[in-house]
């Protein structure tokens, strides 16, 4: 139970504790409250106030909660829970569930969880990393989506990863810093609906071991006047399929691939979430950066 829980929720051991904790506490204390405001209305029990103490108690309940886990260290968990309840019981419309594919630091993922955090239409619903100690999970935790790490012959299993990813009603995949090639009964079953961001302009400079400072090293030896991103969907081959959108920046003669990074990294930031959020949406966009 505690690890489909901590599964769930994207928590470690310790989180889980403080989070269940605060369930505790919070609702003693929303029940402690609600009583002690209808004593001093000096009301009889009967079936009203019965029925006046389950209203109070479901008015108080988010309040108490929210103050209970601030010195827990819970409230970002908490907040966002409190919102995906007020949207369940609205009954509005379910918003389009991205999952994210990480395998490093995850700014990318950073940039995509604030981006889609407030959307009415589109939110991020499972953060998947293959390394233990990507700082990704982090951002998930942060957030309050749940992350799952898995191993290379678990992400190569058809009955593995893919059953993950119904169970969270997966609509789109999403690659920011993926390494690995994404085996095919993911792309059967998500045709068209996965998309990845790579750090140069295609088709130049990709292919198998065309990641990170590897493709910039490879920009400069080249002696090309620009690079920049381009962001497109997933096939069966690598940084192969097709082009929804670039971005360049320039290449300068004294650059060395850390700098050259860091402005493409900046592209990186600006477009990979509002060409997912036109791409997921089905809107028209360029497909190369306006002047």
């Amino acid at each position: 139970m505690f690890n489909k829980l901590k599964q769930r929720w994207g928590v470690n051991g310790l989180n889980l504790v403080l989070i269940l904790v605060t369930f505790a506490v919070g609702g003693s204390s929303c029940g402690y409250l609600s009583r002690q405001l209808l004593i001093l209305t000096g009301w009889e029990k009967d079936l009203v106030w019965y029925i006046l103490y389950v209203v109070l108690m479901t008015i108080t309940w988010p309040i108490c909660v929210l103050l209970v886990s601030v010195p827990l260290g819970q409230y970002r968990f908490f907040s966002n829970y409190l919102r995906r309840m007020g949207r369940h019981f609205k009954g509005g419309k379910k918003k389009i569930r991205l999952a994210v594919l990480a395998s490093g630091s995850g700014s990318n993922a950073r940039a995509i969880l604030a981006y889609f955090q407030q959307h009415p239409a589109i939110e991020v619903g499972l953060i998947l990393t293959n390394k233990k100690d990507a700082g990704v999970r982090a951002h998930a935790r942060a957030f309050g989506v749940p992350d799952l790490v898995f191993d290379r012959s678990a992400f190569q299993a058809p009955d593995s990863i893919l059953p993950i990813l119904q169970r969270h009603n997966i609509q789109w995949i999403i690659l920011a810093g993926f390494l690995w090639k994404i085996p095919d009964v993911l792309v059967a079953s998500y045709p068209g609906q996965i998309i990845n961001i790579h750090p140069a302009l295609l088709p130049d400079f990709g292919g198998k071991g065309m990641y990170g400072i590897h493709v910039h090293r490879a920009v400069l030896e080249a002696s090309v006047p620009k690079s920049g991103i381009t962001i497109h969907e997933v096939d069966g081959q690598y940084d192969h399929g097709q082009h929804l959108f670039q971005a360049t920046c320039p290449v300068f003669p004294d650059d060395r691939p850390e700098t050259l990074a860091s402005r493409v990294l900046a592209l990186e930031h600006r477009y990979f979430a509002p060409v997912i959020e036109a791409r997921v949406l089905g809107k028209d966009m360029p497909l190369v950066e306006l002047p």
